[in-house]
């Protein structure tokens, strides 16, 4: 025994664990970075994501106060016409003032304005929710029950200016029960197969998503028809700073944190591709994740005295 009383194992125990919490700590900041990493790429697409809706909102909003004035106007002559000494005799400079005013179009166009601004700032709470869902930092998060086709969708917000201008996008999604997972970690997988299906295809392509299930487990597939992936790259894919792109279009370390995240979910990632074909990422997860508490192992029992 030590002076304190414990153990060599004990204390070897402890380290262990010390040196554990700091690999956990390292992990998590490199998962962290690498999610910041992929926001700042894409922080252009979604600043014009915004910038568009916020746009024709601003320009609606001008129309709309030109149009309230017009009928502010109007409201105002009606006023004066129903308490003037002769109503009846306003009747035909009002009915010309309407015309001249197009009234009739305004209250036409009043609706549409309405709805295409609400919608509009719809999209920009959307994206910035999707943001800071996206952006959570994970050490305090547990585990919980969440819908992956939702967290999918408003991944695919994000990144989608990326994609929109080559990109066919398919959507073949059966409904999944909730599954257990962090979610924002997932998404950040989901963000990188997009990303990565999106620059396999050169100029015009398809991304095909799709999903199903079985008893105990869930699968969602990103599906391209671009470039392919090498035979003899395919080994290698998950390895981390391995990447076919070009320098400079990539760290090599999305897929190698994407696998990372995926087997602490207990689940796999499955890929099938074939060059000049494209590729099949498959993420398959448990619908339940198993009980922590039996598979981490026990302390050491205390040494004898």
């Amino acid at each position: 025994m030590t002076r304190s009383g414990r153990s060599a194992n004990q204390l070897q125990y402890e380290e262990l664990q010390r040196a554990g919490q700091r690999l956990a700590t390292a992990q998590e900041q490199l998962l962290q970075s690498e999610k910041m990493a992929s926001i700042g790429q894409l922080a252009a697409g979604v600043a014009h994501e915004i910038n568009n809706p916020i746009g024709y909102v601003g320009s609606n909003l001008g129309t709309l106060q030109d149009y309230g004035t017009v009928l502010l106007g109007l409201i105002e002559k009606y006023h004066e016409a129903l308490f003037s000494d002769d109503p009846i005799a306003q009747r035909e400079s009002l009915l010309r003032m309407r015309k001249q005013m197009d009234v009739e179009y305004i209250i036409g166009d009043l609706p549409n304005l309405l709805r295409e601004s609400r919608e509009g700032i719809e999209r920009v709470v959307k994206i910035v929710q999707d943001l800071k869902d996206f952006s959570r930092v994970g050490r305090e998060q547990k585990m919980q029950p969440a819908d992956l086709l939702h967290g999918l969708d408003s991944t695919l917000n994000i990144v989608w200016n990326e994609l929109k201008y080559k990109v066919r996008l398919e959507k073949h999604y059966n409904p999944l029960p909730q599954v257990e997972c962090l979610a924002s970690e997932i998404n950040q997988v989901f963000m990188n197969l997009l990303l990565n299906a999106g620059q396999a295809i050169e100029t015009h392509g398809t991304i095909e998503l799709s999903s199903g299930c079985s008893d105990s487990e869930v699968w969602v597939n990103v599906t391209d028809n671009g470039c392919g992936i090498p035979a003899d790259a395919l080994p290698h894919l998950f390895d981390p700073f391995f990447t076919t792109k070009p320098i400079g279009r990539g760290t090599g370390l999305g897929l190698a944190i994407s696998h990372s995240i995926v087997n602490k979910h207990h689940g796999r990632i499955d890929v099938k591709s074939r060059v000049g074909q494209g590729s099949t990422f498959q993420v398959v997860l448990p619908i339940r994740q198993p009980n922590l508490e039996q598979a981490s192992p026990a302390a050491p029992p205390e040494a004898a005295s």
